[in-house]
């Protein structure tokens, strides 16, 4: 009889459900719940970069999730199942009260985007993250940035924490602690939501909150307290210790196995980030890089701890003993626009159907089904056009900073640009120049890695525009000068986090046994063209310039 396992993946827009078979890695069903409240665009203002998530969207999606995946699933696979290990977008925290209820669940605060969970894209905090960072370097102490790249963002954990106290009495006196995602819907599933007893995420913590070994956990009291008197005793209402996500968080409670329809007390694993589980679904080794590629990347390399040594890589995200595998330390980057550069470009071109709408030569559902096939064909269709301009016929370079800089040092703040516009500058030559703006993007943090002396050994793509565009992917091969393979699954990242969740329930010994069985390798290996790596060298030097004169522009 077979052995399932379910990982639950938590998108920007959805959550996704998967139900796997631990000896083979087969997925064998899995259901999407799009978020109601999100896809209304509830609580969120893109014009001040408020993008905020209902926690009801998260609760409702894991109960509609699992158990559409059950019921696609094989007759009897609910009784089969043994564990489930849950992954979500990061840093996405949430005030909770003393008992671990998050702060919008409660009838007084249902309606305030500040009592819900802060999303990773979410740049209100853009001033605090940079006070974090001057008082970081001039307080007289420890630099706690010093494992997360000397630059603290302002998608992480404390940036976005001390905003929301500022602005907002009411949560600042109501907020006992605080929690992110990937630790509520595991202590959520134990009901063991108490914020001094949930097992928090070694991966969370060490990469967004500043955690560490050598300082015995969090940033210090005096730290704290003297970037803003409204920290003060925060950090004890915190926690100390964390967990790797091979642990078991708990057994899943009496009241969410009858909600799921699953046997009380299978393992529950530790939460952790969508990207650090993605790269093990990828089938990640040391020093692989994976990028997981959609509306943004997060890029996760691998290394041995003793190999490391005392390397302290400037610029990136993070490198945290044990938050992708352990006894590994993993080292996090990324790009903070991808695919949401992509949909940018697509959704300006779409504007004139809003007068189509309006017109007197179509009917309101002829327009309207007009508009959705437009829409289909879009960027595959420019894809093709763009593919088909020789590179070197191109004048335009764009800077992919359409939603600030995560890697190589994180600056939300700045803006992007497309260069060099003629009057031949159609839609598909602007799309390739976007498209190579992503690449280049990504080879600035390949060379951020080599400049540390962090060797990059291989590229491994996971993620929709990976297996959706091959001419995204051709691009990136060539500007790396690297071979990118793609990752067969359709669901990596819900693979990964079904890994974790074998392991938890002591299936295999650890999350590389689990890898072997279960992994379900790669479908595609992008080779770079010798005729085209020279042109992007050349170009990546324009981007390069570029960018540096934009950056300056906007901190003068």
């Amino acid at each position: 009889m077979a052995t399932y396992v379910l990982g639950l993946d938590y998108g920007t827009d959805s959550v996704r459900a998967v139900l796997v078979d631990v000896s083979t890695g087969r997925e064998a069903s899995s259901h999407v719940f799009h978020y109601p409240r999100w896809a209304e665009g509830r609580y969120c203002d893109a014009t001040e970069n408020r993008f905020r998530q209902h926690p009801l969207d998260y609760l409702e999606g894991l109960e509609a999730a699992v158990r559409g995946a059950l019921a696609a699933g094989p007759e009897d696979a609910a009784g089969q199942v043994v564990g489930i290990s849950v992954d979500t977008t990061g840093s996405t925290p949430v005030a909770v009260d003393g008992e671990g209820v998050a702060l919008a669940l409660r009838p007084e605060f249902a309606d305030n985007p500040n009592a819900m969970f802060i999303l990773w894209k979410d740049h209100t905090a853009i001033a605090e993250a940079a006070e974090i960072n001057a008082h970081a370097k001039g307080w007289g102490g420890e630099d706690f940035t010093s494992y997360s790249g000397g630059v603290y963002s302002s998608e992480w954990f404390w940036s976005k924490i001390l905003h929301t106290v500022r602005e907002d009495a009411a949560v600042r006196e109501a907020a006992w602690s605080w929690v992110e995602h990937c630790d509520w819907v595991p202590a959520v599933l134990t009901g063991n939501t108490a914020p001094a007893e949930m097992k928090r995420s070694r991966c969370a913590a060490g990469h967004k909150a500043m955690w560490h070994e050598q300082w015995d956990g969090l940033p210090s009291e005096e730290f704290l307290s003297s970037l803003d008197p409204l920290l003060a005793g925060m950090r004890e209402r915190l926690y100390r210790d964390t967990y790797t996500a091979d642990l078991r968080a708990g057994g899943l409670s009496a009241e969410w196995a009858e909600k799921l329809g699953l046997r009380p007390d299978i393992a529950v694993g530790v939460g952790a980030f969508d990207a650090h589980m993605g790269a093990v679904g990828g089938e990640i080794a040391p020093y692989s890089l994976v990028k997981i590629i959609g509306t943004s990347t997060c890029d996760v390399l691998l290394a041995p701890a003793e190999e490391l040594g005392d390397t302290l890589v400037r610029g990136i995200c993070g490198q945290v003993d044990g938050s992708v595998m352990s006894g590994m330390v993993g080292l996090e980057a990324g790009q903070s626009a991808f695919g949401d550069i992509y949909a940018w470009f697509k959704s300006l071109l779409l504007w004139p159907m809003g007068l189509a709408r309006e017109s007197a030569v179509l009917d309101a559902k002829a327009c309207a089904a007009l508009e959705l096939e437009i829409a289909n064909r879009l960027i595959p269709a420019l894809s093709e056009a763009a593919s088909a301009i020789p590179a070197r016929e191109t004048a335009e370079i764009a800077i992919d900073w359409h939603n600030g800089r995560r890697t190589p040092f994180a600056n939300q703040a700045l803006k992007g640009a497309i260069l060099g516009l003629n009057l031949a500058s159609d839609a598909p030559r602007i799309f390739r120049a976007l498209v190579e703006a992503t690449a280049f993007g990504a080879r600035l943090i390949v060379d951020r890695f080599r400049e540390e002396g962090v060797p990059i050994r291989e590229v491994i793509a996971i993620g929709g525009v990976a297996k959706k565009s091959s001419f995204a992917m051709q691009v990136l091969a060539d500007v790396l000068d690297m071979e990118v393979k793609v990752g067969k699954s359709e669901q990596t990242v819900a693979l990964g986090a079904a890994m974790f969740a074998a392991t938890a329930a002591g299936v295999f010994p650890s999350v590389t046994e689990a890898q072997k069985s279960m992994g379900n390798g790669f479908d595609a290996v992008y080779r770079p063209d010798p005729k085209t790596v020279p042109f992007y060298r050349e170009m990546f030097g324009k981007y390069r310039a570029a960018g540096e004169f934009i950056e300056s522009s906007l901190t003068e």
